[in-house]
């Protein structure tokens, strides 16, 4: 029974959301656990514990990742961005204000309703987030392919594929701007 009885904890450093952060866990830890239970990141749920449901989609390094079927352990040195990341503080706002600004696929999800309880939500945008960066002109086929990782069951999904197509469009039609910008 001693063999039970002792744990082994590790120290994990990581970036999240772009802070340097540490905390302590056993090294049977999910990242998903560990983000929510040692450093407060509560924004990443955990619904199946299987990598099915998508619910504790974070990116690892840039990637989209399922936080309960990686250990927190194998996170060492990495940098996390969970859903807490994507809205940024208001400019202006003192540092102990809640006043954040949603980011533009935050803003979509709200203008098009593409959430309903929201427990499956903050895994859907951080997906979305990494599959925008990688597919920024998608079709609807590309976005209903890519949400089929994820369970949602109250809103149907497609005000989801409205609001992530409408990003895109939007993005599309801001980059060539921003670009005669660079050169200009």
């Amino acid at each position: 029974m001693k063999a039970l009885e002792q744990r082994s904890r590790t120290t994990i450093s990581i970036q999240l959301n772009g802070q340097a952060r540490s905390g302590g866990c056993d090294n049977r830890t999910s990242l998903a656990d560990f983000l929510r239970h040692e450093l407060g990141a509560t924004g990443t749920h955990v619904g199946c514990e299987h990598g099915v449901c998508g619910a504790c989609t974070v990116r690892v390094d840039g990637s989209a990742v399922r936080a309960c079927m990686m250990l927190a352990a194998q996170a060492e040195g990495s940098r996390i961005d969970t859903v807490e990341g994507l809205a940024q503080a208001a400019a202006g706002a003192p540092s102990s204000a809640t006043a954040v600004v949603l980011d533009d696929l935050q803003q979509a999800f709200k203008r098009h309703h593409a959430l309903q309880c929201g427990f499956c939500t903050a895994g859907i945008l951080m997906s979305c987030s990494d599959f925008l960066q990688r597919r920024p002109d998608p079709s609807e086929t590309d976005v209903r392919e890519m949400l089929s990782g994820h369970l949602c069951r109250c809103t149907g999904y497609t005000n989801i594929v409205m609001a992530v197509l409408d990003v895109a469009s939007s993005r599309q039609a801001q980059a060539p701007a921003e670009h005669e910008d660079n050169h200009a």
